[in-house]
């Protein structure tokens, strides 16, 4: 059976290597994509892939009259969080790739897969060396009480902190919150140095040029120290199979889920 998908952002750096895989698989078929300056020609026009014969549109509810079973967002977090409830609304299943969004608009979101009875999948990092990250690092928690999250990205890059360490801080939050050894009201200075507290631990966001997207996550005992960190090229290629993982997968759940294992084993 070919998956039918609808693809906002498809002509971005993340979108336009995920439309070319697609166009490269026997069960995923694109019925539409979204991108407004490319609305109006066929996508494998505006990415040089002339197999790619879907329609670009404006917007997503333009797209969406197109039939599709999931419809996948790459775009940006002030339009993502519409997007997704209006393909709800459609009856799709949905995958985010989008970073930015808050816990808010997720429990928003929750609330209408729910009602919906569609799956929703949202992934800070399609990279599987992001996904061992996460898994690694809610090990460590366990066995430490202290540690502080570092998200570096591109300078261009508008949302702080990104997907990826929001969801990280969601999965640690789970497990405790981090003690501080001077409470950040204590700070002597500038407090605001000392990070923003997001799900009970320091989160510090870097944006510079030189970046595409790392995270690192640094666990102190005494005089012991556990660094994890993950790094990301330029290319897009590393999201490109776990986001094809994510459409094949997505289908099988109803409501909320976040972060790629929810759909894979590891460990």
């Amino acid at each position: 059976m070919t998956i039918r998908v609808c693809l906002a952002g498809a002509t971005g750096w993340a979108g336009s290597a995920l439309a070319r895989a697609i166009a490269n698989s026997d069960d995923l078929t694109l019925t539409a994509a979204v991108a407004r300056r490319a609305a109006g020609q066929q996508l494998g026009a505006a990415l040089g892939v002339e197999r790619l014969n879907c329609p670009v549109y404006a917007t997503v509810a333009e797209a969406l009259a197109q039939p599709c079973d999931v419809f996948f967002d790459y775009t940006k977090p002030d339009a993502a969080k519409a997007h997704v409830l209006t393909a709800l609304r459609h009856g799709c299943h949905v995958v985010i790739g989008t970073s930015g969004l808050s816990d808010d608009d997720y429990t928003d979101i929750a609330a209408a897969a729910n009602a919906a009875q569609r799956g929703v999948l949202a992934v800070g990092n399609f990279a599987l060396t992001a996904v061992l990250l996460q898994k690694f690092a809610e090990i460590a928690a366990r066995y430490c009480e202290q540690w502080e999250i570092i998200d570096y990205a591109r300078d261009s890059k508008p949302d702080a902190p990104s997907g990826t360490a929001r969801e990280l801080t969601a999965r640690l939050g789970q497990i405790r919150a981090t003690t501080l050894s001077v409470p950040i009201e204590q700070t002597q200075g500038l407090p605001a140095t000392r990070g923003a507290r997001l799900n009970g631990m320091q989160v510090h966001s870097v944006r510079l040029p030189g970046y595409t997207i790392a995270l690192e996550v640094i666990f102190g005992l005494p005089d012991q120290r556990l660094t994890i960190r993950h790094d990301a090229g330029a290319s897009a290629e590393p999201y490109v199979a776990g986001a094809l993982l994510a459409i094949r997968q997505v289908g099988r759940l109803i409501g909320l889920h976040r972060g790629l294992d929810s759909v894979i084993e590891i460990g």
